[in-house]
């Protein structure tokens, strides 16, 4: 029997999460190292774990993969989750690269200073608003929680992780900031 696949990333959401909602899509059960310390991060740096010095990293089938989008794919595919045909695979990608776009625009959010935060949240829910929830919410979203797998990781308890708070935030500053 093959290893559960391990994350390596702070306890939070951000580039993390994307990839646990295809790994709960797929059924695979996995396990997390979650970055609590900048010395963490710099042993994955220095064990040459990490090619371009930066996490998420997914170890997975015997590799360290890293790149949201690579590893995605990477799952997706193994999982028959990518797609019968390059319509359906485009189709996927379009949605995929959507979600990302999305993800960038509200990633930052708990980090900005306390007065950019305050502009910031109209610029980031108009875009919303008008550019991706309407895609989202066109069947997307109710299909999307009917899947039994995904039904389990929204439930209370799951490996799906709550919105960014003082402490995730605390933490992530500890870890990157130079």
């Amino acid at each position: 029997m093959a290893a559960r696949p391990k994350l390596h990333y702070p306890n939070g959401r951000g580039r993390m999460e994307s990839v646990r909602w295809v790994l709960a899509a797929a059924g695979v059960e996995f396990d997390e190292e979650f970055l609590e310390t900048k010395e963490q991060l710099y042993k994955l740096q220095d064990g040459n774990h990490l090619l371009f010095q930066q996490v998420p990293m997914v170890e997975i089938d015997g590799m360290k993969l890293v790149q949201t989008r690579s590893i995605l794919h990477y799952i997706a595919d193994k999982h028959n989750l990518f797609g019968k045909n390059l319509k359906e695979r485009t189709l996927i990608d379009m949605y995929v690269e959507g979600t990302l776009d999305l993800l960038e625009l509200l990633i930052m959010h708990p980090f900005l200073k306390p007065d950019d935060q305050q502009k910031e949240v109209v610029n980031m829910a108009q875009k919303a608003i008008i550019r991706y929830f309407p895609v989202f919410e066109k069947e997307y979203t109710v299909k999307l929680s009917n899947i039994p797998t995904i039904k389990r990781f929204l439930e209370p308890g799951s490996k799906k992780k709550p919105p960014p708070d003082e402490i995730y935030v605390r933490t992530v500053y500890n870890i990157f900031r130079p």
